[in-house]
């Protein structure tokens, strides 16, 4: 990356053009379109979620007032606010999520070294949900409750690198153990999720397609034990048996025995139960698994309060969706550079410089690795009295 380009260029570079391409095409994004094609759009939102800007008048007049720049930025089409918000509301959102797919798989390749909390080779996945509130009043297709709305995000994250690989959205109506309906089930990977998702009918599918899953059990669990494993109780460990579903229902979704794990977080002194169908890793092990399903609260925190994905910049179902699918695009794109780049910078500090360095002619490399200077009191002249004693 020569000094001769902006740096938002620089950044872009890295996106994979010919598969964004594909995707219009796919969907036909650019159909009868002459001033403001896909690629405008999607680079006005990934500079919006870069900047922080509040409002399509925002982004329009921040846009407008670097005009001779634009061009160079990749940038071609004008800019406009009703431009940007028919776009939103009328380019289908599928073309964004597509992209962000792509970008997604190349994260994954770059993250798959990445270290775990716990020593193991399978592919660890955490899965849960959040809910972002709405006006019901501007957002009327997202009822959540009689007088509220909001959407949810059902989010599946690659625990290396913290990559989200699945997200489903939907209205706040929807409960969150329907989202394994749509949750891709890869063979030999371990499933982190909470006691929210616990439908032994839907459970069994991570059985039958050879997967594992962790969860906490309910305490109107009906079962029996049918074996004990040892443990060591100064680790924290309480029991370690499996079981059989002794309840009708519950048998009959769940036919084969699981295991149940009893845990006392040593640190807050929390009794936890544990259910898994892995029958072989150590116990510890399992709970530690599951502490580790914490990293997607941590991933829902940084998104929101480091993107714009908590006040949106159209009313209608697509645009909500365009704006998330290309936030999350923005996010694996820092995960990229990070990676490629070998920075030391955590994202949230990459985040702070591109915010202000967009159009910048500065190499990528050496504005987001140069260290932050910090001042010293030692040069610091005297200060003068303001007033007379």
């Amino acid at each position: 990356m020569h000094t001769g380009k902006f740096l938002i260029a620089q950044l872009m570079a890295f996106l994979p053009r010919r598969d964004f391409d594909r995707c219009v095409r796919t969907y036909r994004g650019d159909y009868r379109t002459r001033k403001f094609s896909c690629l405008d759009q999607f680079l006005c939102m990934a500079f919006a979620q870069l900047t922080y800007r509040t409002s399509l008048r925002d982004i329009e007049i921040c846009l407008n007032s670097l005009k001779a720049k634009l061009y160079h930025a990749g940038i071609r089409g004008t800019i406009a606010r009703n431009t940007l918000a028919q776009a939103n509301q009328k380019r289908d959102w599928r073309i964004y999520a597509d992209f962000a797919a792509i970008l997604i798989a190349r994260a994954r390749q770059l993250y798959a070294g990445e270290p775990l909390s716990v020593d193991l080779e399978q592919t660890v996945y955490a899965f849960d949900s959040t809910t972002i509130d709405l006006c019901l009043t501007l957002f009327p297709w997202a009822r959540f409750r009689r007088r509220k709305g909001a959407i949810k995000l059902h989010t599946l994250i690659d625990l290396r690198g913290n990559i989200p690989c699945f997200v489903h959205i939907s209205t706040g109506k929807m409960h969150d153990v329907k989202a394994l309906d749509h949750l891709p089930v890869e063979p030999g990977a371990f499933y982190v999720m909470d006691r929210g998702y616990i439908d032994f009918a839907r459970l069994y599918v991570f059985q039958a397609n050879m997967a594992f899953f962790v969860t906490r059990a309910k305490k109107n669990l009906q079962c029996r034990c049918r074996a004990k494993r040892p443990v060591n109780k100064a680790t924290g460990l309480r029991c370690d048996q499996t079981i059989a579903f002794t309840g009708p229902k519950t048998a009959a979704e769940y036919p084969v025995p699981l295991r149940r794990i009893k845990y006392v977080d040593p640190e807050s002194g929390r009794r936890l139960v544990f259910l898994t169908n892995n029958l072989v890793l150590d116990a510890l092990t399992i709970a530690k698994l599951y502490k580790s399903r914490w990293q997607v609260e941590l991933f829902f925190k940084w998104i929101k309060q480091h993107l714009r994905i908590k006040a949106f910049y159209g009313t209608s179902e697509n645009a909500v969706k365009t704006q998330v699918w290309i936030a999350i695009s923005v996010y694996v794109l820092v995960a990229i550079v990070k990676k490629e780049l070998r920075l030391d910078r955590s994202l949230n500090e990459i985040l702070q410089v591109l915010s202000i360095s967009l159009f910048e002619k500065t190499p990528v490399f050496q504005a987001l690795s140069q260290p932050i200077a910090l001042q010293t009191d030692t040069a610091r002249p005297k200060q003068l009295l303001l007033f007379d004693i």
